[in-house]
């Protein structure tokens, strides 16, 4: 059945177009049922159906008009050819009454009331059975059919959340419109909340229970009322009435209510074609029997019981028509989102219900187009639409031509900007991989294996599984057991780790493995955890591996062990989960015994292979972080641990990068666990190793200290010694081998006479930093003596002296480390080191000079603030340079805030920093924000003297370097107007608040301004008058009281200060016009904001009343939101011409635009809201269109309300910028789609 098609039966009786009484009312009285479309029509879509989502409203019109919808004129021209319907007799069915009977009452009876909504009640409170309350509406239907219709008719009014309901005078006199309308009267303004979105949890279940309710009526009059002809017809008729209306609550809830009608509907057509197939094969049966067998009375039988199904799939055929184009057709493109899901989630389930039918390009363009909605929610319901789909094989063939036109949207929503979507899509182009062999190309699949590394964890797992069906599983059928044992043999193991490594290795799209693992452990997490052929292809001696095959193989084990050991995705992966289950944890600690178990006895084999190879040896060297270190002792392993430590020991020996030496340190840090029973060994190994080290240094000391001249391999013999026991230093106490004496012997001859190496000072710092921090944890118990605590402050101090004089050095990295390790120290021994209960500690708390403070600020002001350059594309070497310089320059700033925020620092030393908050921005603006905000938190009026102090300082700096002439006309002076206009946000919407401190800052700059007077007799200004200019930026903040107050200390202080009548300063103006009442915006709104949620577009007639350059200024300034009304209502607005609308709708495209694959959705939206359309004067709009307009914004007024207050709040925060055509048209476009650089 590739159309649905509506019975064409003649009628006893007809009703005259013009009578005045309802259709509904005719349709009772004459028995057969009405439907809305022609009996030959097809459900494929006319041409006029592809208007963009604003115009669909305008179906709306034939009932705003009150002259009756189109459907129902359908109705008056198709009630003549109906004829009622016999149901099928071995079915009871409810029966009918005579003609004119239903609404007419016994002589003399009143008729009677609507009932009251006990069935809206009742489906509200969900608690009875629906079945239940369904059977007795049909009873109660069966006894009172108009009574009953009429409750029904009254549920689906009240599930809109309308007050008013059909009376049966309303039923017997009015018109479907009519009574629309007057239910639109009488619609409750109060609230915009409706039963379907109202919250509460009275309304929680309310969908649902609504939804249930139309599928059991469906359901239970399948076999009777189904086929009647009155109650489905007419219900239909008035769910697509409703459908049609402007007031969001009727139209929302009837296209539900539509949708789920028609939902069940196809479920019992695709049950009546079943039930035809089966009598069509008993009939061939009954046939194909011998004369003598054959049953006459059989075949009759079958083939009235093939009439009778054939004349019920008719009857179901034309409800389903109507439903899809009375509803379907104009609601999938409705403004409103949530109407948008509804209809391409239920023809999802029609065709999966029933695809025999609607598995064609007819209905499934419906789904390609909207493909491009620009909500998440309904794009999310179309790859779910299509997952149902592409997932059975049976119908992929039937789906090649939607698949080539639809392709290329399909494989780009994989970048969608929202996750989930592109979760989704990514699923869905998994099934087409798997399902359609040949349909994605080997371009469409490169665009999507860079997703594997994204930042989302299920983005970068969907991927995955993509990926690991195109390249690691080219089969892409399921398996059976045997097979799948098969696939884990050692050599098919090979092969996936091979291909593994061919694609990170040849691909180079990310420098980590360890994502790569994760993105494919939840699909190949099996064959990730076979760490047995991991370590075999490591340990071979013929694996034909290069090096760098070699160190990705090495992280894939590495990353692999931590994934099954810890259980969460590495750093700067996201996932929305919290913890694991218990059946996961139980995973988890099984794997990391069998881990464990297996890789003890060859870890010391790994690193005695890749002993020499830095690269390699430290990720295997964290390894022991994921083990269960407790097996050592319960399995008896303590040979391999000896093993261990000795591969440890000449590991530590042979390298000195620091990757290398921290890695060792740590591991050696997890063996030394004083609750292990091999304790004292790895105790025993770690004291031998530290002696030799030791040893060591002491020799190439000595040798340093007595010659005034060293080779380079001597020098580098001590500098890595030093590295070596600073790494250790880092994780163990290696107090008792006192090495801060020779290491401060060290640095003090480096200081005096500059003739220690650069290679050799650093670690030798470092070494010394460790050494007081080990003191201090000794000495910080309560029982230390005096003199301990005297001699850590005397070595503490000595340390910063020497730190003071490294700032001063030639070299850049002994600066900089000197500053860190001098910021760190100073913060430890800092006032806040007696908090807590330490008061015993006072002793320790160190001040620093003066001069010490303003050596950190300059080399702050030499290292950190320098000319910011632009970062590349991070690709080249040079790019990552600037990226790590740019890190180290980070955590200097961050250490020197810290001193400022925890008062080791005079916080006045803040104004260096804040100086540069404008300029540097882009590269420090969080640490600077955040240091501004705790600065605030400290003290209020301290932190506005210290903004009020930095933009003192620019000022005075750029007066003395450019001289006071046309100083505001500076691009630095301008630079320093936005600094103030920051600073002056910083400020918040705590306007009450923040009064007295933005009063006395505006106090003591212009006493700053006129602190320096002009030369007697001159009338030329004052230097520092153009500081008022800056000052005019925290004007906004002021109340109008303070504003007068402020002019007329301006006023006070400008009379000591001689100026030329008549000619006033350019700064003094404009700081007054910040004063003046004019600009008081922020007086009544101290946020900023717009007064009005509405943006107020003046008429026709306020231009007339302007001057023409002022209209045409305005008309130019006019951006794409068409106008909003002020007024707001529900009610059905009169019929107004359409003017130039319509020969825009003439223009719309046909059918034949699938077939070149254009999504009309998409295209009629960018062609009505490009910005030339409305770029245009408001008064050069027709009449026509802009009461259309009109009547638009007033359907969907909240929407257009939060666009209006996103605007407007961007346009607040933007200061002033503007968005130019070209951008609206980008967002239109591209709308779905997220940054490459975002992975």
């Amino acid at each position: 059945m590739a159309t649905l098609r509506s019975s064409s039966s003649q009628s006893h009786s007809s009703s005259s177009p013009s009578s005045g009484s309802s259709p509904l009312r005719r349709a009772v009285g004459t028995g057969p049922r009405s439907m809305s479309a022609s009996s030959s029509s097809s459900v494929a879509v006319p041409c006029d159906d592809r208007d963009s989502d604003q115009t669909s409203e305008g179906d709306s019109e034939s009932l705003s008009a009150g002259e009756g919808s189109d459907f129902e004129d359908n109705l008056r021209r198709n009630v003549k050819k109906r004829a009622a319907k016999r149901p099928l007799k071995t079915t009871p069915v409810a029966k009918r009454p005579k003609k004119g009977s239903q609404m007419v009452r016994a002589h003399g009876q009143k008729e009677s009331e609507p009932p009251a909504s006990d069935l809206f009640e009742a489906v509200k409170a969900a608690k009875s059975d629906m079945q239940s309350l369904v059977d007795e509406w049909l009873d109660s239907y069966k006894q009172d059919q108009d009574a009953g219709f009429l409750e029904l008719i009254n549920f689906f009014i009240r599930s809109c959340g309308c007050k008013g309901t059909v009376t049966p005078e309303m039923f017997k006199k009015m018109s479907n419109s009519e009574i629309i309308q007057q239910l639109t009267e009488q619609f409750n303004e109060d609230s915009g909340d409706y039963p379907l979105i109202a919250p509460g949890p009275s309304w929680k279940k309310f969908q649902g229970s609504f939804c249930e309710f139309v599928r059991t009526l469906v359901y239970r009059c399948q076999y009777s009322l189904l086929y009647d002809g009155f109650p489905m017809d007419n219900l239909i008729s008035l769910l697509t009435g409703l459908s049609d209306s402007q007031v969001r609550a009727f139209r929302h809830t009837s296209t539900l209510a539509a949708m789920k009608l028609m939902t069940s509907l196809v479920r019992v057509a695709f049950q009546l074609s079943l039930h035809k197939d089966n009598n069509q094969r008993q009939y061939e049966t009954e046939r194909n029997k011998g004369p003598g067998q054959r049953a006459p009375e059989r075949l009759e039988s079958l083939l009235e019981k093939r009439k009778e199904l054939r004349e019920h799939q008719e009857e179901i055929e034309g409800m389903m028509n109507a439903l899809f184009r009375g509803v379907f057709v104009h609601r999938y493109r409705d403004v409103l989102p949530e109407i948008r899901a509804i209809c391409i989630e239920e023809i999802g389930s029609w065709i999966q219900s029933y695809s025999t039918s609607f598995l064609t390009d007819s209905y499934l363009k419906y789904i390609g187009w909207t493909l491009h909605d620009k909500h998440r929610e309904v794009r999310l319901k179309c790859l779910k639409a299509l997952k149902g789909l592409y997932g059975n094989r049976d119908w992929t063939a039937r789906l090649e031509l939607f698949t080539s036109r639809f392709k290329d949207r399909l494989v780009s929503m994989v970048m969608d900007r929202e996750y989930d979507v592109a979760v989704e899509a990514v699923r869905l182009l998994t099934l087409i991989l798997k399902n359609m062999e040949g349909m994605l190309t080997e371009a469409d699949c490169e665009s999507i294996y860079p997703v594997v590394y994204a930042s989302n964890r299920a983005l970068a797992s969907a991927v995955g599984e993509f990926l690991y069906w195109k390249l690691f599983c080219p089969e892409c059928e399921t398996r059976t057991v045997g097979e799948r044992e098969r696939r884990r043999s050692p050599r098919s193991q090979r092969t996936f780790f091979h291909l593994l490594l061919s694609f990170f290795v040849e691909s180079e799209l990310h420098y980590h493995a360890a994502y790569l693992v994760d993105s494919l452990w939840d699909c190949a997490g099996p064959q990730l955890k076979d760490w047995e052929s991991l370590t075999s292809l490591l340990l071979e001696k013929d694996q034909n591996l290069g090096d760098v095959q070699e160190s990705t193989l090495t992280e894939i084990l590495v990353s692999s062990v931590r994934q099954a050991s810890e259980g969460h995705p590495p750093v700067g992966r996201v996932t929305g989960r919290k913890g694991l289950t218990p059946k996961e944890r139980k995973i988890q600690a099984d794997d990391k015994v069998k881990l464990t178990e297996h890789l003890i006895p060859l870890l010391p084999q790994l690193l005695a292979k890749f002993s020499a190879d830095a690269e390699k040896v430290a990720p295997l060297l964290q390894l022991l972080n994921y083990f269960d270190l407790n097996i050592y002792c319960t399995r008896r392993l303590e040979k391999h641990l000896e093993l261990l430590l000795q591969q440890l020991q000449e590991v530590v020996v042979k390298h000195a990068e620091p990757a290398v030496l921290e890695a060792g340190a740590h591991a050696l840090y997890l063996l030394c666990n004083p609750e292990f029973t091999f304790f004292s060994r790895v105790d025993f190994a770690r004291s031998q190793l530290v002696d030799l080290l030791t040893d060591r240094f002491q020799q190439e000391l000595e040798e340093l200290l007595q010659s005034s001249f060293l080779d380079e391999d001597e020098v580098y013999s001590l500098a890595a010694t030093l590295k070596r026991l600073s790494a250790f230093y880092n994780a163990h106490d290696l107090t008792r081998w006192e090495l801060y004496e020779p290491c401060y012997q060290l640095l003090r001859k480096a200081v005096d006479t500059g003739e220690v190496p650069h290679q050799v000072i650093l670690p030798a710092l470092t070494l010394v930093y460790f050494s007081i921090l080990w003191t201090l944890t000794h000495v910080s118990g309560s029982d230390a003596s005096q003199k301990q605590l005297l001699n850590l402050k005397g070595r503490m101090v000595a340390f910063c002296e020497l730190c003071q004089n490294c700032l001063s050095d030639v070299d850049p990295e002994i600066q900089e480390q000197a500053f860190v390790l001098l910021s760190d120290l100073l913060l430890i021994f800092g006032p806040q080191m007696i908090v807590g209960g330490r008061e015993f500690l006072r002793p320790l708390v160190f001040i620093p000079e003066a001069t010490l403070q303003s050596e950190l600020a300059s080399f702050l002001m030499d290292h950190v603030f320098i000319q910011p350059g632009g970062l590349g594309s991070g690709h080249s070497q040079e790019d990552h340079l600037q990226i790590e310089q740019l890190h180290q320059r980070r955590r200097l700033l961050a250490g020197f805030c810290k001193l400022l925020l925890y008062g080791v620092l005079e916080m006045d030393a803040a104004s260096d920093v804040f100086k540069h908050y404008n300029k540097f921005y882009n590269d420090y603006g969080d640490i600077i924000k955040e240091t501004l905000t705790r600065a605030r938190q400290i003290d209020r009026s301290h932190c506005s003297r210290i903004l009020l102090l930095s933009l003192k300082q620019l000022y005075t700096e750029l007066l003395q370097e450019q001289g006071p002439q046309g100083l505001n006309e500076l691009p630095a002076f301008i630079e320093m107007r936005d600094l103030a206009r920051r600073f002056a946000l910083s400020f918040g919407p705590q306007q009450l608040q923040n009064r007295d401190l933005v009063v006395m800052l505006h106090k003591e700059g212009i006493r700053f301004s006129l602190s320096e007077l002009p030369p007697a007799g001159s009338s030329s200004q004052p230097p520092n008058l153009a500081f008022l200019e800056l000052l005019s930026e925290f004007s906004p903040r002021l109340f109008h009281q303070d504003k007068q107050l402020l002019l007329s200390y301006l006023e006070k202080c400008l009379q000591r200060v001689s100026q030329a009548p008549g000619r006033p300063w350019g700064p003094v103006t404009t700081y007054c016009q910040s004063l003046s009442p004019v600009e008081s915006t922020a007086e009544a709104n101290p946020q900023g904001y717009p007064r009005s949620k509405k943006r107020r577009i003046e008429g026709p007639s306020r231009r007339h009343r302007e001057d023409i350059s002022a209209s045409q200024e305005e008309s130019l300034q006019l951006n794409s939101i068409p106008p909003t009304p002020t007024l707001t209502s529900t009610a059905v607005k009169s019929r107004q011409p359409l003017g130039g609308l319509e020969e825009m709708e003439e223009g719309g495209g046909s059918e034949l635009a699938f077939t070149q694959g254009q999504p009309l959705l998409g295209a009629q939206r960018l062609r009505s809201s490009s910005p030339q359309h409305f770029q245009t004067p408001l008064n050069s709009l027709g009449p026509g269109l802009g009461s259309r307009l009109t009547r638009l914004s007033l359907m969907e007024e909240d929407e257009e309300e939060l666009e209006i207050q996103n605007d407007s709040s961007e346009e607040w925060q933007g200061t002033g910028k503007q968005s130019s055509p070209s951008e609206h048209g980008l967002d239109l476009l591209d709308f779905t789609e997220l940054n490459t650089e975002d992975f």
